[in-house]
């Protein structure tokens, strides 16, 4: 498991594939995905500094399986898991998969600007072997598995055996497994996959979060037995290059005197 910390705020906003080449097009990628969009930037150095804390929270270096969810939709969870998962895939020699377990609301492919395509849906169903549907998402060495063919009952699909096996066969292959699922008051599929994870972040928008929404998804996720590892907020004011200048550290030209 992942050793528990006490929850750290951190800013983040929220917000391309034949088999064996990817064609990345900039501006059909999600604008708020900074680690793609601005990989030297403010924000993309935010979202480096949480996946530092989180490297820091496993000593061990073990293979680990994350969730990324929010009490209500619009709150910014899959943009954060995107932008996580590129996060992990700047480490040296540290192969990441994103898994798309949204299978009401699914959005990585369509943030990422790829087709839809077989992937989590089909591997718990049987219909297909995670090796099969497993996809370069167009950056570095991520990998993504999509959420696959639309069920009609999601709930019926997150077994806790079939989702055991697949985490189980992730971690063979991949060091960092981070989970995008629906959020956690609307259905079960959030509080049944922090269950069988390794560790839980919240994400919380700020002045748009409800506390007493955001205090009852932490309870719903702790009593199915969820890891909770903290929180990443979103949308902070004044603490970015635009409001406060010393934030700024651009790279200078090579012409300039730093001095």
């Amino acid at each position: 498991m992942f050793r528990r910390k006490n929850p750290d705020a951190v800013e983040a906003e929220p917000n391309d594939l034949t088999e064996d080449m990817v064609v990345v097009v900039d501006r059909a990628v999600n604008p708020y995905l900074v680690l793609f969009h601005e990989p030297a930037g403010y924000r993309a150095e935010q979202v480096r500094s949480l996946r530092n804390r989180l490297v820091a929270m496993n000593p061990d270096g073990e293979p680990k399986t994350m969730v990324v969810t929010s009490a209500v939709r619009g709150e910014g969870k899959t943009v954060a898991a995107l932008n996580l998962a590129m996060a992990f895939a700047e480490l040296e020699r540290q192969q990441v998969v994103l898994v798309d377990a949204d299978l009401r609301r699914p959005s990585c492919e369509r943030y990422l600007n790829l087709n839809a395509e077989a992937g989590f849906a089909d591997v718990l169903l049987g219909r297909t072997g995670v090796d099969k549907v497993l996809r370069p998402a167009g950056y570095r060495q991520l990998m993504l598995l999509g959420s696959g063919t639309r069920v009609g009952n999601p709930a019926e699909v997150l077994s806790a055996s079939r989702l055991d096996e697949l985490f189980h066969r992730l971690k063979e292959r991949f060091q960092y497994i981070i989970v995008d699922t629906p959020p956690v008051l609307p259905s079960t599929d959030a509080g049944v996959l922090a269950g069988r994870a390794d560790g839980t972040l919240m994400v919380v928008r700020l002045e748009k979060s409800l506390k007493k929404q955001s205090r009852e998804a932490v309870r719903v996720l702790q009593d199915m037995g969820g890891n909770l590892l903290g929180t990443f907020v979103t949308e902070l004011r004044g603490h970015d290059p635009e409001s406060d200048q010393r934030l700024a550290y651009d790279p200078l030209p090579a012409d300039e005197d730093p001095t």
